[in-house]
């Protein structure tokens, strides 16, 4: 695989270029610094709990703390959320500067943190053995999978461990996963059969993912593991009741997604069709892509144009009428954002909204008056992320491949041309996708030639050869 040493390029342009400051106002700082629970007295001691918190390796901002529980109707979640609604002063200097930012954006190199590291990696995270405020969730699950009560309140939590994915899913691949989630995979396994009724649709699509290799960048593809699902499974299921809370008080902050074109599912049927996949009568595209084995090159083709399904996704903030559209349809459901407030400004105000109805109490007024503000922030600082993960991505595939222009490399052609635009090829060794010239077939292995590979420009463009030899023998091997 090929290697980067560091010297060769950094990240900082990238921050540059996207206004990405590193530091915090004096002012910022310090509240960060004295941030005290504005709520202690109304907190109920949940320290008994077991908790535990699952993250990558490394992260220090531990939003999430869980604990799942079998009963004997279903599964008890207890869902532990840092509480920053109550550290973070209203109206404040830091309150302004996360307004300003949206979310936390993270590059290779370091990450651009939405608050200041003492509080979302010191004192508002859910370190292990430290008692920490928190809004936490109890939400009962039936045997079908189906939600059937749910609550939330403030309380002072303590999590015990702090794993990561890798770790959990080595543990339940060995039969030893930790006590205070061995159920998580049975509770996974269920939600995930209820999502596919409700006619979710769950792209699992491998990742790029820039990662250091001592002096050096790589790529590597990130595929998903069973736990990283599972673990999502709670997410979705807590930021569902949360809609729902709001939804019948008729206040609160929705994550929307308008239903897929039809156009779209006739577009993924014929590439279904072409990659050779069954797609049986009534069957809906979650359901079949669900079906797709992980380790297939045919998923990733198929994967990767069932992303036209998702697109759209958007804010909706309301106060008195429900908005026109509540649903979230690649979840099935209405759903919020309300599990990660360290990294996500709009999670503290839904949470804060979903607190007071639970408690019966008036939504505090300025969480209230921020709603209508926090679309339009929250989809700029989405969009700038998306291009910031976009644009490192592109810095270190044209670093890699600048002094191989003219070679040929063997890829899998995951989108064929379609007028408006180029194709896109996957190129195994080393690690990269690209725009390839020459119409290549949709699905097929092909021999292409890398023609273009600039790091001024971040670009990377490969061309295809319908009659060269080579082609004909890659592509006859499928």
């Amino acid at each position: 695989m090929a290697r980067l040493s560091a010297p060769s390029f950094d990240f900082d342009s990238i921050r540059s270029e996207f206004d990405l400051r590193d530091t915090f106002s004096a002012e910022a700082l310090a509240e960060a610094e004295s941030a005290v629970d504005r709520c202690a007295s109304d907190r109920e001691d949940r320290t008994d709990i077991e908790l535990v918190t699952i993250d990558p390796p490394g992260s220090m901002d531990l939003d999430q703390a869980v604990h799942v529980e079998k009963s004997s109707t279903g599964f008890v979640i207890h869902y532990a959320i840092a509480d920053v609604g109550a550290v973070v002063t209203p109206g404040g200097a830091l309150d302004t500067e996360t307004r300003a930012r949206g979310q936390t954006f993270y590059l290779p190199d370091e990450s651009v943190t939405l608050h200041p590291r003492v509080l979302s990696e010191g004192s508002a995270s859910l370190l292990p053995d430290t008692i920490r405020p928190a809004a936490l969730w109890r939400i009962e699950v039936d045997e079908s999978g189906e939600a059937v009560s749910w609550t939330v309140k403030r309380a002072s939590v303590r999590s015990v461990a702090r794993l990561h994915y890798a770790q959990v899913q080595a543990d339940f691949d060995a039969g030893t996963p930790h006590p205070s989630i061995a159920a998580l995979g049975e509770f996974g396994e269920l939600r995930a059969r209820a999502a596919r009724r409700r006619g979710a649709i769950d792209i699992a699509l491998p990742e790029q993912d820039v990662v250091r290799d001592g002096d050096s960048w790589r790529i590597e593809l990130q595929g998903r593991t069973a736990v990283d699902s599972w673990n999502a499974e709670v997410s979705l299921l807590t930021g569902m009741c949360a809609a729902r809370i709001m939804l019948d008080a008729g206040v609160g902050l929705l994550r929307t997604l308008p239903p897929a074109p039809a156009g779209a599912v006739s577009t993924l049927k014929k590439t279904a069709s072409m990659l050779g996949i069954d797609w049986p009568d009534g069957a809906s595209a979650g359901a079949v892509l669900a079906s797709l084995p992980s380790d297939a090159p045919e998923t990733l083709a198929m994967m990767t144009q069932a992303t036209s399904l998702l697109r759209g996704a958007d804010y909706a903030a309301f106060d008195g009428e429900a908005p026109e559209l509540t649903e979230h349809s690649g979840i099935g459901a209405p759903y919020a954002h309300v599990t990660a407030p360290l990294r996500r400004l709009s999670d503290r105000f839904a949470t804060e909204v979903c607190l007071a109805v639970v408690a019966a109490r008036d939504v505090p007024e300025w969480a209230r008056t921020a709603l209508p503000d926090l679309p339009a922030a929250m989809r700029g600082s989405d969009s700038t992320a998306s291009k910031v993960d976009r644009a490192c991505i592109d810095l270190t595939e044209a670093s890699i491949l600048e002094n191989r222009v003219g070679e040929q490399f063997s890829g899998r052609v995951l989108r064929g041309s379609d007028g408006k635009r180029a194709a896109e090829v996957f190129v195994d060794t080393p690690i990269v996708i690209g725009k390839c010239t020459g119409d290549p077939p949709e699905g097929e292995k092909v021999t292409v030639r890398l023609t273009v590979a600039d790091t001024t420009s971040r670009r990377i463009e490969f061309a295809y050869d319908s009659g060269g030899d080579a082609n004909r023998s890659v592509a006859s091997t499928r």
